[in-house]
């Protein structure tokens, strides 16, 4: 079966020519009925949905990301796959917060390669018995995705790495973009063979995935789908480099829901919306949601936990028990610093050993008496900057143990190989403190395991000769940079890259008191142990629940090819235009009223010239030629201005200023809707807009007959948002008493006489035509934006009654 929904949007973004999809082989635990949207009349609706009851009674989601929490290897003897799930995959353990009615199934790669001839069985192995669907990659596509523009492009920009060399990142490779978006049509199609649109939910995880929203809302418009980034994002200073940047924001928006860990990640993702592509946001009960074509894209911010169940159980082993023992005696008499970091440029390894070296230095007393160990677990990624962060850390550990060392005391232990989990449990037991120095990092777990570990249990409270009784304790060093350093407020936060005030804080560390420790670990392990993953996962699915909860009260639209697809989500009792319908009730009618906005309607939004083009006026005296129409154009404009526009247009009636001054036709006076008895109150508004004008590059000030007009479209967008905010605050102040109205549009303030609008001219239309014995059979109002509402719902009273 062909779908007539889907077409290739990797083939459209480039230019090439649209192909259908061919029917993808479907497990048969899983069916879904094609069938269309409820947009009946509109013909080129492409959206599909099922039709037929959920095969599943109870609620599902589906999990994608770019690792399945699986771990494989292959069976020597008989070449067959042994499987098992990974306990430490983030993916598997949110699952307990979804609840056990909620049926998960996940979309990912394997960390193995499986022959092609392999791959049918495995998938049918894994979707029957692990509930996992995998997307199988060929070699050179996924060492361009991942290797290359996940990790040479992304991951490096995210953490505020700039490409200012082939050294660093290397420069934008094209042919990596597109084997971005091919991997991610591929996780797409892996979705599609599984869903039922209906009822599941979609939950794509971090930056390896960004642009399968686009093809999943291309397929299903009302899919409930929802995305968590799990890195940094960058200040729109530093994502505004990206050549595919708007792609990328565009992508992110066709998801219903967006997390992110902290704030600050958020408002650069909101920032960047609001400079690149004109969106606002708004804070509404609690929630902040961006309109994007009518659908709200709502913004999650909260900061991932751990899996305490499961470090508990580690703890709990005997193998930690005797690591702990072991531990315990090899730094009896010396106080234990512990950092678990990843080798690579961002954690910072080579700003803590540099602190560690400081701190003794300057406090000579700790020589012997404070170890720092330092856990380096393996880079992710690969290049020469994992090489030179590995060789700096090691010329810094001999140079620091050749100074500071002594027989049987070695001040920093470097530990570069492998080790068991509860290995690394059985350092947290023991360590005092535990230092954070990454100098950018989306989130780092590692404080949130180090406090649940040094709270402990009664066998390791035995084996370390504590008091059970007594309140544990525990002190943390962290990054300002890190994502978990908003929730520490307990913690020392410093800055990586002051390495004084590393050392500095170090030593506070040590010498904090025993009370002030056991505070400071109490409020920690008060948030940890109740924001861990699984509340993450549950309240990340309450408000994907919330975001989605108005899908089937609006009608939707797919529009747009390529990255650049959107759905225009109206309102239910919204119907679309017909082309066809217009032409066959201008053909039978006798009487037309027409209204048309000429800012932004006839007039080309791209073009920087606001002159009529010749087109545009000769369908102007085309329709004013007919004698059934009477045609009026409603501009924002002054009338000499439009006067001398249209000045060839001698039967075409003109309401200039919104409405405040009207003319039926060429040879005609001047009229005003209404009666303004003097404009005084243009001598206090000018001299405010005048101060703002000059403190706001950019803006201007346009002075007409009945209003003023403060006009901010060229100046920074955000600041010309707050200066708009700050000028209408000051002018209602000061016009408190005058009979005026202020108000703020699409990058302007306007101040002008009360009553004043473009409805006037409906109404002044319509009442003339019915004077003369001309009742309309027949209105067409075409405009562009809020302001025409005012004529939109004249015209709507008109045809409700009498008028």
């Amino acid at each position: 079966m062909v779908s007539r929904s889907y077409s290739n949007l990797l083939d459209l973004a480039y230019g090439g020519t649209p192909t259908l999809s061919q029917e993808k082989k479907r497990f048969p635990r899983v069916a879904t009925v094609p069938g269309l949207l409820s947009e009946v009349e509109d013909d080129n609706c492409n959206s599909v949905s099922s039709d037929a009851p959920s095969s599943v009674s109870q609620e599902r989601m589906i999990i994608v990301g770019n690792q399945l929490p699986l771990r494989a290897h292959q069976n020597t003897d008989d070449e067959g796959w042994c499987f098992s799930w990974d306990e430490d995959s983030l993916l598997l353990q949110l699952k307990d917060g979804l609840g056990e009615d909620v049926e998960v199934i996940y979309v990912g790669c394997l960390k193995e390669e499986v022959p092609p001839n392999e791959q049918d069985d495995v998938a049918q192995t894994l979707l029957e018995t692990f509930k996992c669907v995998p997307a199988f990659l060929p070699p050179e596509l996924f060492t361009k995705f991942y290797h290359g523009f996940c990790k040479q492009h992304l991951w490096p920009l995210f953490h505020y790495m700039l490409p200012l060399s082939p050294d660093l990142g290397g420069r934008f490779d094209r042919s990596l973009w597109q084997a971005y978006v091919s991997v991610n049509k591929i996780f797409a199609d892996k979705v599609m063979e599984v869903i039922n649109p209906d009822d599941d939910y979609v939950w794509v995880h971090d930056y390896h995935l960004m642009v399968l929203p686009t093809f999943l809302r291309k397929r299903f418009n009302r899919v409930k789908l929802g995305f968590f980034l799990h890195s940094p994002f960058p200040s729109s200073e530093i994502y505004r480099t990206l050549p595919v940047r708007e792609e990328l924001l565009r992508a992110l928006l066709n998801s219903d829901l967006i997390g992110f860990h902290t704030f600050d990640y958020a408002r650069h993702f909101l920032t960047c919306c609001s400079r690149m592509l004109g969106l606002s946001y708004q804070s509404k009960r609690g929630y902040i949601g961006l309109e994007y074509y009518g659908r709200t894209v709502s913004i999650k911010i909260l900061p991932v936990g751990i899996h305490i169940g499961q470090l508990q159980s580690v703890l709990n082993l005997p193998e930690t028990e005797s690591k702990v023992a072991e531990l315990r005696n090899k730094f009896r008499g010396q106080t234990v610093m512990l950092g678990v970091d990843d080798m690579d440029i961002f954690k910072g390894i080579s700003l803590k050993l540099l602190a560690m070296e400081q701190l003794l230095m300057q406090h000579t007393e700790n020589t012997g008496q404070v170890v720092l160990v330092q856990i380096a677990n393996p880079a992710r990624g690969r290049g020469r900057d994992v090489e030179e962060v590995r060789s700096e850390a090691y010329a810094t550990v001999k140079r620091i143990n050749n100074a500071f060392g002594r027989p049987g005391y070695d001040p920093v232990v470097l530990i570069d190989t492998p080790l068991q989990f509860y290995e690394r449990i059985a350092y947290y037991v023991i360590a005092e403190c535990c230092l954070v120095t990454a100098v950018r990092d989306g989130m780092n777990l590692i404080p949130y395991e180090y406090i649940i570990c040094r709270q402990g249990n009664e066998k390791l409270d035995q084996t370390l000769g504590l008091n059970p009784l007594e309140p544990k304790r525990s002190m943390l060093v962290v990054s300002e940079f890190i994502g978990c350093s908003p929730s520490l407020s307990g913690a020392i936060r410093v800055n990586p890259w002051n390495i004084d005030a590393v050392a500095d804080a170090m030593d506070s560390a040590l010498i904090l008191s025993e009370a002030e420790k056991q505070l400071r670990h109490e409020k920690h392990y008060r948030y940890v142990s109740t924001h861990d993953v699984a509340y993450w996962a549950r309240s990340f699915l309450q408000d994907l629940e919330r975001a989605c909860g108005d899908h089937l009260r609006k009608r939707c639209w797919g529009i747009g090819f390529g990255l650049g697809f959107r759905v225009v989500a109206m309102d239910p009792n919204f119907r679309k235009l017909s082309v066809e319908h217009i032409v066959a009730a201008y053909k039978r009618t006798k009487n037309r009223a027409i209204l048309l906005d000429y800012d932004s309607t006839l007039l080309l939004t791209s073009s920087l010239s606001t002159i009529p083009n010749v087109e545009a006026v000769g369908i102007l005296n085309n329709l004013c030629r007919d004698p059934k129409n009477v045609v009026f154009l409603v501009s924002a404009k002054d009338r000499k201005t439009l006067t001398e526009w249209f000045s060839c247009c001698e039967k075409l009636g003109i309401a200039a200023e919104n409405g405040y001054f009207i003319r039926t036709k060429h040879d005609a006076d001047w009229e005003t809707c209404i009666s303004v008895p003097d404009f005084d109150w243009k001598q206090i508004a000018e001299p405010v807009m005048k101060l703002y004008t000059e403190t706001t590059d950019g803006s201007a000030i346009e002075t007409k007959e009945s209003s003023l007009l403060w006009n901010y479209r060229d100046a920074d967008p955000d600041f010309g948002f707050c200066q708009a905010k700050e000028l209408l605050d000051h002018l209602e102040s000061v016009l408190a008493n005058e009979p005026v109205l202020v108000k703020s549009g699409q990058h302007i303030v306007e101040v002008k006489p009360q009553g004043v609008n473009k409805g006037l001219v409906a109404e002044h239309l319509l009442v003339t035509m019915k004077q003369k014995g001309m009742l309309p059979d027949f209105v067409l109002c075409i405009g562009d934006d809020r302001s025409d509402e005012d004529m939109f719902e004249v015209i709507m009273r008109a045809t409700a009654g009498p008028y």
